[in-house]
């Protein structure tokens, strides 16, 4: 009989904030442009760190970012963070998986509903959106499965670390 994997998702601990920028530091430029990431946006390692320790500083309700950390079987596998936070209203969840062989295995789905309900929880939100490169279907299709709803399809430059680009914008409202 096989064992089924067990799930978890929990609050990124500061120590396990280079868990997000080795992701994008290690990732291949063919990766980065699936992402619509820009590498020269990218901070180096330290100012990362750096700021991190001021953002786990704040209280969680000051935050910049919020993150979790996605395991299967008690081992990382990816992780989410919310940004663009205005506590008790709103936040973008990203996700994140971290080895390409674990990519579309139909797991982030369940990673992402997990996530929606703590950011809900913990960030008091009322709404949840996504905004994924729209030539990145790997995103668009686990956001579509873990229940958020299509908005529209537009070009921006989604955050800091993104070249312009079509992107598309995704909401998930909080459950009764």
């Amino acid at each position: 009989m096989t064992k089924k994997p067990r799930l978890s998702v929990r609050e990124m601990k500061l120590a396990e904030v280079e868990i997000r920028f080795n992701y994008f530091h290690d990732a291949s430029d063919e990766d980065l442009r699936t992402l619509g990431v820009d590498r020269a946006l990218l901070p180096t390692r330290e100012a990362w760190r750096a700021f991190y320790e001021q953002d786990y500083a704040r209280r969680i309700r000051e935050r910049k970012i919020y993150s979790l950390v996605w395991e299967l079987d008690e081992r990382p596998v990816g992780f989410s963070s919310a940004d663009q936070i205005v506590f008790g209203k709103e936040a973008f969840i990203h996700l994140h998986v971290l080895s390409p062989t674990q990519r579309n295995s139909g797991l982030g789905a369940e990673f992402v509903k997990e996530s929606a309900q703590i950011y809900f929880q913990v960030l008091e939100l009322e709404r949840l959106f996504s905004e994924p490169n729209a030539f990145n279907v790997a995103p668009n299709r686990t956001l579509q499965r873990a229940g958020f709803r299509y908005l529209f399809t537009h070009e921006t430059t989604p955050g800091p670390l993104n070249f312009l680009q079509t992107a598309t914008r995704w909401v998930l409202a909080r459950p009764e």
